[in-house]
């Protein structure tokens, strides 16, 4: 690993939430950096929804809650929503005919499948939380949550975000009945990918993208997730402008990843021609924990988590690797038929945090990140070498339905 590595790591180490100034700052200093280095790289820009917040509040007989809106969530008039409240510990039969007509707090992450079933149950309002319970108040940010594109086709409830501390407080309370106040407009945003390409000496029509997402939480300097996967694909960028690949290898740094892998999907639904080239993807998402485990997730035939397997065996590396769906930006290749694995070290539980202001230098290590770095520079070098590209380009039936279920397309959901 290059010095510069560890230097990149800490100079985009900020906060740069999708369609911000600072998300586009570290799109800049990731283009000046592919220059510093002797290659050319553009931004490409994208629009990304966005929303002004005019008034949000959430209030009982007797206490005021803070919270956040979700962006493109259901409105209310001025004077707000009032009705019974409803905590739903778990969606089932006798949960949801409850929750009928209430404003309802649900645990967990608001996923398709759970707001399907508030909207079945005719739920008029909702509450989530987030943050845990061990962590003090004042290091427990209230999270600013969108209601995402399939969501909100399935219909619009006023909703809110509250910390953990004050979800149990509430539950606590118990209120016979609860006013939400939601209150937004539309305020579209621009975000971009960087943009970078070393052309193949021997094999050029053989194209390989390799992609990590720049952008971070908000709250959040986002160095584990995926400052450190942006800064490895600048190192491989490095090696093959020192080596020249056999194959064309184009670097994509995306953006607006955390809001539903919005730059991937820019790129592919703007670049239709250009994929029919696109022979696989590597993805690099969360690297650099110093207690953790590598890992790989395929998508493509059998024959490539076989490939990455033996790879690993090979080197003597341990090395989790499984077919499945990784929510991250290698989703909309692979729904376009191409191949694709994300490499990721997976820092343990509790010593790494994402998403959260946790996530900063100090759970991190050069030698960690030099480590990821290594296994995947070395296994893009096999693919670049083969004298035939090694993985067929397919998707199994299988793999597909999750895809398709990842992305709302059926009934099945994550």
């Amino acid at each position: 690993m290059s010095t510069n590595q560890w230097e990149l790591l800490q100079k985009i180490g900020f906060v740069r939430v999708s369609g911000s100034a600072e998300e586009k700052q570290a799109a800049e200093i990731l283009r000046e950096e592919v220059e510093a280095r002797g290659e050319k790289a553009r931004l490409e820009m994208f629009e990304v929804a966005g929303q002004v917040i005019k008034k949000v509040s959430c209030a009982t007989e007797k206490t005021s809650y803070p919270v956040t809106a979700y962006g493109n969530c259901g409105e209310t008039d001025e004077t707000g929503l009032t009705a019974p409240f409803y905590y739903m510990e778990v969606p089932g039969p006798v949960s949801l005919q409850q929750a009928s007509g209430k404003i309802v707090l649900v645990n967990g992450y608001l996923n398709y499948k759970l707001y399907q079933s508030l909207i079945d149950s005719g739920a008029v309002g909702f509450i989530t939380y987030n943050g845990e319970a061990r962590d003090s108040e004042e290091t427990t940010d209230i999270a600013h949550r969108e209601l995402r594109e399939k969501l909100a086709e399935l219909g619009k409830l006023p909703g809110v975000n509250m910390t953990i501390h004050d979800a149990m407080r509430l539950v606590q309370e118990n209120p016979k009945m609860i006013t939400l106040v939601v209150q937004q407009e539309a305020a579209n945003a621009v975000s971009q990918n960087v943009i970078a390409e070393i052309q193949g000496l021997t094999r050029p029509e053989d194209v390989i993208v390799l992609t990590a997402h720049y952008d971070s939480v908000e709250y959040s300097t986002g160095v584990y997730d995926n400052g450190a996967g942006s800064v490895i694909l600048m190192e491989l960028l490095q090696h093959y402008h020192d080596h020249h690949p056999n194959r064309t290898l184009r670097f994509i740094w995306c953006g607006s990843e955390e809001r539903g892998l919005l730059g991937s999907h820019a790129y592919v639904d703007t670049h239709e021609e250009d994929l029919k080239a696109i022979r696989f993807n590597l993805n690099v998402d969360v690297a650099g924990a110093i207690l953790g485990h590598d890992s790989a997730w395929c998508l493509g035939p059998q024959s490539l988590e076989a490939m990455v397997q033996t790879y690993a065996a090979h080197n003597g590396i341990q090395l989790e690797v499984k077919s499945d769906v990784y929510s991250s930006d290698e989703v909309p290749f692979s729904d376009q038929g191409i191949p694709s694995v994300s490499f990721m070290r997976f820092g343990e539980r509790g010593a790494n945090y994402i998403h959260n202001r946790h996530d900063v230098l100090r759970y991190l290590s050069p030698e960690s990140l030099e480590k990821t770095t290594k296994l995947v520079l070395n296994f893009l070098d096999q693919l670049d070498q083969s004298a035939v590209f090694p993985i067929e380009r397919t998707i199994p039936e299988d793999q597909k339905k999750k895809i398709d279920a990842y992305l709302n397309k059926t009934q099945e959901k994550k």
